[in-house]
């Protein structure tokens, strides 16, 4: 008997050379069957759809069918034909059916609704719900499309350390690693833990952002790019929040502010369009069972220009709100750290597009920011998004070696081992500019979903990694 080479379902369905043999391979979605056909719908993840099965009951054991419950495996050979149902253009008219895995009865990714929380507590088997595979389908073409974008606008990907010694956020909030036997430590003359016999010889922490070394990448390639994981110690129980997650960080020499901001603007826009253009079915489905104003939104992002203003200017804007009665949980003053509803406030409310926002003050941003003329501001930009807040933080860099370590001196930051970054700074110095996108945050944006641990596969917050 000829072997048939299975067809992945997305190709299955798009087929219509009726009458040819096919065979499909994939886990059971349901199946319904009458005395005299069974109907099964399989889906093998390469799409949000099923291909319906037709199995006539007469043809196959009563046994067999019996084990084809939700969540079996199946390897289905049989004739394409044009589906007379609603809904698809073709089905499967099953030859053969083999079960190539029985699925028990406790299987918790059953057809009946579960909650989000729910699947959470199953994230290893809730990848097999529509709903995951649409965002988890999404979520590797945002990466293709970062990919894309950097690789046409002539940036080179550069690959920055996981493991390091520096802190480039100097926050402190950094998983440690080490060797050490942590129930014999040894201990200098201070009592200080000696990590002199440790692997690297001194602390090291897995990193919150390759930026540091991504600004040594753009001082010799021009532009560069990251993307890769990073991590927080920052115990944040909340839908934004995780501790482990992936950045993509641009970093690019002789940019300054506006251009920083020309490339967030055009980079975000590119990824929104390339989501509405190649993934139309797993948006479809998103935007009818978890968001209905999903797709609206991705199309107003991309055909709107993002509004422009300062720091001042958005505090101005939001205590005349509090004027005007709007109430806020987290008070609201020049100089205050902008929460996430001030900031859906300025987009959702009273722009009705997405704001950049420049200027900030510069105690509540990082060391290596710019300072302005004014002594009081650095050329910091946060791109806000409705829904999300802040989804791209970035800045233009204090190039000038004595004004970077004046602030780093006034922060009292501990600058021992970044000897290196301060080299830039020291030999052939130039102006540069770059920025960070948390690559959860933008698909919360993408796919509607409204908690950012259901963005990632297997998330790890405060308490939780499990799988």
């Amino acid at each position: 008997m000829e072997t048939i080479c299975r067809t992945k379902i997305i190709d299955v369905l798009k087929r219509e050379d009726f009458g040819a043999t096919v065979c499909v391979k994939g886990w059971v979605r349901t199946h319904r069957n009458s005395k005299a056909v069974h109907f099964i719908a399989l889906n093998d993840g390469s799409t949000i759809r099923n291909v319906q099965i037709v199995a006539d009951a007469q043809k196959f054991d009563d046994d067999l069918m019996k084990q084809v419950t939700t969540g079996a495996c199946l390897s289905v050979t049989g004739e394409l034909v044009k589906s007379p149902g609603a809904g698809q253009s073709v089905e499967v008219q099953a030859h053969d059916i083999v079960l190539l895995g029985a699925c028990a009865s406790d299987y918790p990714m059953q057809k009946k609704g579960q909650s989000m929380e729910y699947m959470r507590t199953h994230a290893h088997m809730r990848l097999r719900t529509n709903t995951f595979g649409a965002v988890f389908r999404i979520r590797h073409h945002m990466a293709m499309a970062i990919h894309r974008y950097f690789h046409e606008h002539g940036f080179f990907y550069f690959h920055t350390p996981i493991i390091t010694a520096s802190d480039c956020e100097g926050a402190g909030q950094m998983f440690q690693v080490t060797t050490k036997n942590l129930y014999d430590l040894k201990k200098d003359a201070e009592g200080k833990i000696d990590y002199s016999d440790d692997f690297f010889g001194k602390t090291t922490s897995l990193t919150v952002s390759g930026q540091l070394e991504g600004e040594l990448g753009a001082t010799a390639l021009g532009a560069i790019y990251t993307f890769g994981p990073t991590f927080r110690a920052e115990n944040s129980n909340t839908p934004r929040h995780l501790a482990e997650f992936w950045m993509i960080e641009p970093e690019v020499a002789f940019n300054d502010i506006h251009d920083n901001m020309d490339l967030a603007e055009d980079f975000i826009k590119y990824c929104v369009r390339w989501a509405l253009e190649h993934c139309q079915d797993d948006l479809a489905f998103l935007n009818k069972m978890i968001d209905p104003t999903l797709l609206d939104r991705l199309q107003f992002v991309v055909e709107n220009d993002f509004v422009r203003l300062s720091y001042t200017e958005g505090i101005k804007i939001l205590e005349d709100a509090v004027k005007e009665g709007h109430k806020f949980e987290f008070p609201i003053y020049w100089g205050a750290d902008l929460a996430s509803e001030h900031e859906r406030f300025l987009v959702e409310q009273h722009f009705k597009r997405p704001v950049i926002l420049t200027d900030y003050p510069k105690e509540i941003k990082a060391f290596y920011m710019k300072m302005n003329d004014d002594g009081k501001t650095v050329r910091a930009m946060d791109v806000l998004f409705p829904q999300i807040g802040e989804i791209i933080g970035g800045s233009e860099r204090e190039e000038n070696y004595d004004k970077l370590m004046s602030r780093i001196e006034e922060l009292h930051i501990p600058m021992k081992d970044m000897w290196w970054y301060l080299d830039t700074r020291r030999f052939g110095t130039c102006p540069h500019s770059g920025f960070g996108l948390g690559f959860e945050r933008l698909i919360l944006f993408v796919t509607g979903m409204q908690n950012i641990r259901d963005v990632i596969p297997f998330p790890r917050t405060p308490k939780n990694a499990d799988f």
